[in-house]
């Protein structure tokens, strides 16, 4: 990603909306595009429904997948909020990326947060947070 993720404003509006709609629990799901930017999210659900961590169950995961490949884009990132704390990633968060080129978003549904939407790169639990470029 060279320091940058490019992202359809929509699809950040669409991210703080989720991250909104449940406050008191993380939200999550997956993003998908093509050349280059980020075009559609798809939500998911927190199997977990827990204010500090997130998971997507397997089966809901296959169907997010298969949605993805019927809408002719490709799996570009993971978003999720963090309700009560920085929208940094986490240990866990470090610990349990399983998509090494996938761009790791996190969301904070906090009016008061400095940047309410922050990316990043986590390869290996070594992270660089990316730039965020919104586009029409």
């Amino acid at each position: 990603m060279k320091g940058v993720v490019r992202i359809r404003r929509e699809v950040m509006q669409k991210m703080s909306e989720e991250a909104r709609r449940a406050p008191a629990e993380e939200c999550c799901g997956l993003l998908a595009g093509r050349d280059g930017v980020v075009t559609m999210a798809f939500p998911a659900t927190n199997k977990l429904h827990s204010a500090t961590e997130f998971e997507i169950a397997p089966q809901e995961l296959f169907r997010l997948f298969r949605a993805m490949r019927a809408a002719g884009v490709e799996h570009m990132g993971i978003f999720h909020s963090h309700p009560t704390g920085q929208n940094a990633p986490s240990p866990r968060d470090v610990e349990r990326a399983y998509y090494p080129e996938a761009v790791y978003f996190i969301i904070s549904p906090q009016t008061t947060t400095a940047r309410a939407v922050r990316a990043f790169s986590i390869r290996d639990t070594e992270l660089t947070e990316l730039r965020v470029e919104e586009t029409e």
